[in-house]
């Protein structure tokens, strides 16, 4: 997996899930330059920055107030005109869409809402109303493939179970929309390949909504481990993200849709993390898994996995997740001087700290 650069976001305080996404739209306007840096990026798809001018971006002028002696302040909030402003539909309108998509959109620069897919026609009615968007642009699973016609629509975001994204991503690609699918990207190797081979076909861009590489603490971290002449050779990697899981009836416990269990859905922190933080892929890994007998939240997916990833670079990354503990979010980079980093809490949207 590959990342997008600081050119495409800002780096400030209060960096969170919903300052990524009030950010995606600038990112999927700019990836079009940077074809290899997402999935389905091909050269000749579709270039989301022709209706952008480069005046669009400017911030106002104004003048500086302080002396040079102060910090100057932030420019202004500059928005782009909402008719220029990339037109997403989401599919999906449960927790994360309510709690932290679309109040990321209120604040957005570059991109804005403009439909919604869901199966429950009154809940994406309300929902609608209260966002400002058509009546017209409200979609449910059976009429998605409607969505074709619709040149509102620039990009479908795929906020559903994890069984499902293979099935949205490809038909949004197929009605010749780009696609940002919620992590982990599908539930097989065999999925996650059609969905890239589709979006080629189509030329349309993939991305993954995975947002660690993005965050400021996490950018510094991956700097100070990879400046080995100052900092060490990164010998030892500890990390942890963990949770107590509540109601077993919800589908991140169900393996038909989620398709496992802490290891897929919060445990890939851990993995992709170390792997930003050294720049390697790893070369063996081993891992033993526990679940508590008896506990009715566990049926039928996993607790808690301990795993060891080893790294051509001689790092061995210590890894575990669970859903059956109070929440710990963090991790620890150690070198060979002594001197160590890390980040408490890792993987939290808001109050990083290094």
């Amino acid at each position: 997996m590959k990342h997008i650069g600081d050119a495409f976001f800002d780096v400030h305080k209060g960096y969170s899930r919903r300052t990524f996404l009030g950010q995606t739209g600038l990112g999927l306007l700019s990836m079009s330059a940077f074809s290899d840096i997402l999935y389905g990026a091909d050269s000749d798809s579709e270039d989301l920055t022709k209706k952008i001018l480069p005046e669009d971006l400017k911030p106002v002028p104004r003048k500086r107030q302080t002396a040079l002696s102060e910090r100057d302040d932030e420019d202004y909030f500059t928005p782009l005109n909402p008719n220029k402003r990339i037109g997403y539909a989401l599919v999906g309108i449960g927790n994360l869409t309510m709690g932290q998509i679309l109040p990321a959109f209120a604040k957005c620069k570059y991109s804005k809402p403009v439909a919604l897919v869901s199966g429950d026609l009154k809940k994406a009615a309300k929902v609608a109303g209260q966002y400002g968007i058509s009546e017209k642009n409200i979609y449910d699973y059976k009429n998605f493939d409607r969505i074709k016609d619709n040149k509102e629509i620039d990009v479908v975001y795929v906020v559903l179970p994890n069984s499902m994204h293979h099935e949205y991503a490809t038909r949004a690609a197929k009605a010749g929309k780009h696609v940002l699918c919620e992590k982990p990207m599908a539930n097989s190797v065999s999925e996650c390949e059609d969905m890239i081979n589709t979006c080629n076909a189509a030329k349309k861009k993939l991305m993954i909504a995975y947002r660690i590489q993005y965050e400021p603490h996490n950018r510094f971290a991956m700097k100070w481990v990879r400046n080995k002449e100052k900092n060490g050779t990164p010998k030892l990697i500890e990390a942890i993200n963990a949770h107590n899981m509540g109601d077993p009836t919800q589908w991140r416990l169900k393996r038909a849709l989620a398709g496992g269990g802490s290891l897929v859905d919060i445990g890939i922190y851990c993995i992709n993390t170390t792997r930003f933080l050294l720049g390697e892929e790893p070369e063996s890994v081993t891992a033993s898994m526990h679940t508590t007998s008896g506990d009715p939240r566990f049926k039928e997916v996993e607790e808690t996995v301990s795993f060891q990833l080893r790294f051509p670079g001689g790092t061995i990354a210590n890894c575990s997740t669970s859903y059956g503990v109070h929440q710990n979010r963090r991790y620890r980079v150690y070198g060979d001087n002594g001197i160590w980093i890390g980040l408490d809490p890792a993987f939290d949207y808001n109050g990083q700290k290094n």
